[in-house]
């Protein structure tokens, strides 16, 4: 397997979460592919690194895709970034997106990692999915 399915993958994934009414009431249009130039608002959503994996088998082509999705904030604490994360759980955990190319077998919760940024001021959370992909 290679490579081809990862555009149609993350161009579901942003569409999914971008049209989510929950996400969106909680970031608005603050859900980005690459970071605007300028000022960032206190809370955002960003996709970020992938890592993709050969799963073909004897029925055929696939592959196994690690993404990141980051909630990121300069509130006091977790709780607001916590809440988004849910959201974009509740979005893609489980969900049969349709792809330009490819299909979707599977998308799932991987992990999640809490980071306090930038001497303490910024809260990140890198939420990771996996999906598994056919040709």
């Amino acid at each position: 397997m290679s490579y081809v399915i990862s555009a149609s993958l993350q161009s579901a994934v942003f569409t999914a979460i971008s049209n989510d009414a929950a996400v969106t009431g909680l970031v608005g249009s603050a859900i980005f592919d690459a970071l605007p130039a300028g000022t960032l608002p206190a809370l955002y959503v960003s996709l970020g690194p992938e890592t993709v994996l050969d799963a073909s088998d004897m029925d055929g082509d696939g592959a196994l895709h690690k993404f990141d999705i980051s909630v990121v904030t300069t509130d006091q604490g977790f709780q607001s970034a916590k809440e988004v994360g849910a959201a974009i759980c509740d979005v893609l955990v489980d969900a049969d997106l349709p792809l330009a190319r490819g299909t979707l077998v599977s998308l799932g919760f991987d992990r999640a990692v809490a980071l306090r940024e930038e001497n303490g001021t910024v809260r990140r959370i890198n939420l990771t999915f996996r999906a598994r992909v056919e040709a």
